[in-house]
């Protein structure tokens, strides 16, 4: 497929995300089994299109004056990619496949650009209703951080610790280009291509062995704050495929117990495979019979350490998955806060006195975080926030003196990408009087 051929294919999958309000995962599917000429690099292309035309929607549609798939489409080339009308013109032929010549009014935006009287949400990319939500995690930086948050992000693996090292494993990998993360210890990075498409790490003889894991960065963090230790009993509450269970394992040098559970029984499906080939022998896996079922009910007053990367609305993950922010609804918010406060007091009956519960979000916004924290910690008064300086000091080197990272209420701390470099995670640290 041509360039321009690849353009007028993700203005139809843009055009089928908006008209059936489906996931862009599944328009992008059903195209590529609808147009099997496609080859591999040609889908890979046009789902980069389609994402990087998604992660600025709101701004693409405000510079074009409208907000139709070619519209977005073709403001993202130019606020997403850099190309300039003349650029985006050349692509624009009406020629068999390409899509038609740019009209005068949009020769005439793609030339302006304009967005300094655009309102925060259309800047920021993110939808209006969170506004406030935002503002007060972010306060007047919110602009600039959703920005970050509408870039695309690298691909982050961490090292096995169980299985090899990272000096080791950086040439094996040499040929793939890794760079050295800037904040985790067992982290390496790779960055896509200008078609958005990284290296396939899956099919490495290093992944195979379970030599490394495909993670973000900032989950490593969040995950090795939790101060896991050889020799505890850690319950991974909310486990689902196993990727923090298996930092545990590594963490803890498979010493001590870790007993991994999920509400949903089917998330555990491929945390199997996973211990078997990261060799995390450490890991028991307490799978839910059916749904009230409580299979850690043996475990009550016993674990030192529970950690909860709770349900949460994904806000911090925009950069990886940007269809979703256009996708979530004030209902499903309400909804996630709920089940945090339900997976929190689940927690609390598993922790014994002085130990203590590590509460994880891939959120930003303070009603997923520090307010979910403030009202666990009114409804059980043997516990008590840990201060968040004390969590910064089990954090690398090159954070653990950032009070920046402090969240809005002073319970936790917060990633994201502008302050990080990661995705947008946020964890506090609750403790069992003893």
């Amino acid at each position: 497929m041509t360039p321009s051929a690849r353009l007028t294919a993700a203005i139809e999958v843009l055009a089928d995300i908006e008209g059936r309000r489906r996931p862009a995962p599944d328009a992008l599917k059903d195209w590529g089994l609808a147009h099997r000429f496609a080859g591999s690099k040609d889908r890979a292309a046009i789902a980069s299109l389609v994402y990087d035309a998604l992660r600025r929607k709101a701004s693409s549609a405000h510079v074009m004056g409208e907000a139709t798939p070619r519209a977005v489409l073709l403001g993202s080339l130019a606020l997403a990619r850099g190309l300039d009308a003349a650029a985006i013109a050349a692509l624009c032929t009406g020629e068999r496949f390409a899509p038609e010549q740019l009209s005068k009014a949009e020769q005439k935006r793609l030339k302006a650009l304009k967005l300094d009287d655009a309102p925060a949400h259309i800047a920021g990319d993110f939808p209006e209703w969170l506004a406030g939500d935002l503002e007060a995690a972010f306060g007047e930086g919110l602009v600039a951080e959703m920005q970050a948050l509408s870039q695309r992000a690298p691909i982050d693996i961490r090292v096995n610790t169980l299985k090899t090292e990272r000096a080791r494993i950086v040439p094996e990998l040499a040929h793939l280009h890794p760079e050295i993360t800037p904040h985790a210890p067992t982290g390496l990075r790779f960055s896509a291509g200008e078609d958005g498409r990284g290296p396939t790490l899956q099919v490495t003889p290093e992944f195979l062995k379970g030599q490394f894991e495909i993670q973000d960065e900032g989950s490593q963090i969040v995950a090795a704050l939790a101060g896991a230790a050889p020799g505890l009993q850690v319950v991974d509450l909310c486990a689902g495929g196993g990727g923090k269970t298996l930092e545990l394992a590594a963490l803890m040098d498979n010493s001590g117990q870790i007993y991994a559970t999920d509400a949903d029984a089917r998330r555990l499906a491929p945390i199997h495979d996973r211990l078997a080939r990261a060799g995390a022998r450490n890991v028991q896996v307490r799978t839910p019979k059916g749904r009230g079922d409580e299979p850690l009910a043996d475990l009550a007053g016993r674990i030192d350490l529970v950690l909860v990367d709770a349900p949460c609305t994904g806000i911090g993950t925009w950069r990886r998955n940007p269809d979703t922010k256009w996708r979530v609804r004030p209902g499903a918010l309400d909804e996630r806060m709920k089940e945090q406060d339900l997976v929190l007091a689940r927690a609390a009956a598993l922790v014994k006195p002085g130990g203590r519960i590590c509460y994880i979000t891939c959120s930003v916004i303070p009603r997923e975080n520090d307010e979910r924290v403030a009202a666990f910690l009114d409804a059980n008064a043997g516990f008590a926030s840990v201060d968040p300086r004390e969590i910064l000091a089990l954090a690398p080197d090159t954070l653990s003196e950032r009070d920046d990272l402090v969240s809005p209420r002073g319970f936790g701390i917060q990633l994201s990408p502008l302050r990080t470099g990661t995705d947008g995670f946020y964890c506090a640290i609750l403790q069992r009087k003893g």
